[in-house]
């Protein structure tokens, strides 16, 4: 399932442009700031980024030049109300693959959105492996050392997480929104439940807790 990254501040908008889009078969992440949108976009967990440019702590042509710059090469469509050239003309030269301006009707939003995901879209890998650690994402199958393993729905996305970035350091929120979704509860302590889970399912020395920050797999 695609996932797409959503960069939008006025509440009404993201949750107008978050329903529609899993209600059309994507799964979305909602942020309100520019400092979350770099965070997340970084991880390599999402199929396209829909940016508004006003941010409250930043303009969105400054997170669409710190993204490009660290080789993030995902489809952009930026979302205004500013409908001038020189900012469409801006955005474009900086990375943007599409502009759709405020207020938008979903229906040409959507069209945009598949458009963009079709366009160049890579050969999306099957396997992952990490060590002994083998996922299927067809089969949803996983082995440790050649041994067939059981696990929960929330596990095995939990797991794909960590094997997508292995010896990253995840933080808690990371995998609250990837897994949970953005509406989970910041305060709940289900990652380090689910944490525990897969510890004894797939060896505790394999998921490594990074004190104060959160935890990554090692490779």
């Amino acid at each position: 399932m695609s996932r797409i990254l959503i960069v939008e501040d006025e509440e009404r908008i993201a949750s107008f442009v978050r329903k529609g889009l899993e209600a059309s078969g994507f799964t979305t992440t909602v942020v309100d700031t520019g400092a979350d949108a770099v965070d997340y976009a970084v991880t390599g967990g999402f199929d396209l980024m829909l940016l508004d440019l006003g941010l409250p702590d930043t303009d969105g042509f400054d997170v669409l030049r710190r993204v490009r710059a660290m080789g993030v090469d995902i489809p952009v469509v930026v979302l205004t109300a500013r409908d001038g050239v020189r900012d469409t003309v801006t955005g474009l030269e900086i990375g943007a693959d599409d502009y759709v301006t405020k207020p938008f009707r979903f229906e040409e939003l959507l069209a945009r959105v598949r458009l963009r995901m079709r366009a160049e879209r890579p050969v999306e890998t099957t396997v992952l492996r990490a060590g002994g650690l083998v996922l299927d994402l067809r089969t949803r199958r996983v082995a440790v050392e050649e041994v067939s393993v059981d696990l929960t729905a929330r596990e095995f996305a939990l797991l794909e997480l960590l094997m997508r970035h292995p010896g990253q350091v995840l933080t808690r929120q990371q995998m609250l929104s990837h897994v949970w979704g953005y509406d989970h509860d910041p305060g709940s302590n289900v990652v380090d439940v689910f944490v525990r889970a897969l510890r004894r399912k797939v060896g505790a020395e394999r998921i490594v807790t990074v004190r104060g920050m959160g935890y990554r797999l090692t490779d």
